[in-house]
């Protein structure tokens, strides 16, 4: 069985003293769950600070973004050693708006894996096809193509160590949503297409987080089908009382 996995997107939300405070209040309000795995994700600046505030509680820390580079010339980027002593246990990769915004490509994603996985840092990585993919019936060539080559040099033991998280970015911020059951069907996908290039055993293992506006009002439904694994959450992350409720769905 797998253990579902709730993690906040916190995005480019928050101050330090605003983020010490969601935690804060986040902390209280989960504190004796123990049947799903809370992490909450908050700005670069605020990683030490959160850390600090959920040592020792049932609330890890994670990171938005790293770089594959340990240290040198590159400016504005942050590595992953840094996030790990800063009190980060996982990292987000390969985000929408990442891709979208910022030229993160399949390329760039396997990059940061790799150094992620192999320095300790536990990764969530992103994958997810857009409203034009959809409508021309490509999910899954998009989708595969994404798993294909993001998660390309894996061993079987290390996609077990990596969390996925399905986003339908035609989901995310436009009205729109997917049915559980259209999520449940790129889930299966997903799953079904690691049995190929790894094994069953491999597939069965991996957690796949559904990342397509998850609420209170839809995570049951979501998290009762058999290949959805839990939330990435982004607006619902930004209030501890929504985000307690995901938690204890």
């Amino acid at each position: 069985m797998r253990t579902p996995v709730i993690a906040g997107n916190w995005k480019m939300n928050k101050t330090v003293a605003e983020a010490v405070a969601l935690a804060s209040e986040i902390k209280e309000k989960v504190a004796g769950v123990e049947n799903v795995k809370i992490i909450v994700c908050p700005v670069f600046t605020a990683v030490k600070s959160v850390a600090d505030v959920l040592k020792g509680t049932n609330v890890k820390v994670g990171a938005q973004d790293m770089y594959w580079e340990t240290s040198g010339a590159y400016t504005g980027e942050v590595s992953g050693e840094m996030l790990m002593e800063a009190g980060a246990e996982y990292v987000i990769i390969g985000h929408s708006e990442r891709r979208q915004y910022f030229g993160e490509t399949n390329e760039t994603v396997n990059k940061k894996l790799k150094k992620a996985l192999s320095i300790g840092l536990k990764p969530i990585v992103c994958i997810g096809e857009t409203l034009a993919d959809r409508e021309a019936g490509t999910t899954e060539a998009v989708v595969g193509k994404q798993v294909k080559e993001g998660f390309v040099g894996l061993t079987a033991e290390e996609m077990k160590g990596t969390i996925i998280a399905y986003e339908p970015v035609w989901a995310i911020g436009t009205g729109k949503t997917a049915t559980a059951e259209q999520a449940e069907a790129v889930h299966a996908f997903v799953r079904n297409l690691i049995a190929q290039l790894w094994d069953k055993e491999t597939a069965d293992a991996v957690i796949i987080q559904y990342g397509g506006s998850m609420k209170p009002e839809n995570v049951a439904s979501l998290l009762a089908q058999p290949d959805i694994d839990g939330g990435l959450i982004g607006g619902a992350a930004l209030k501890a009382d929504s985000f307690e409720k995901l938690v204890k769905f």
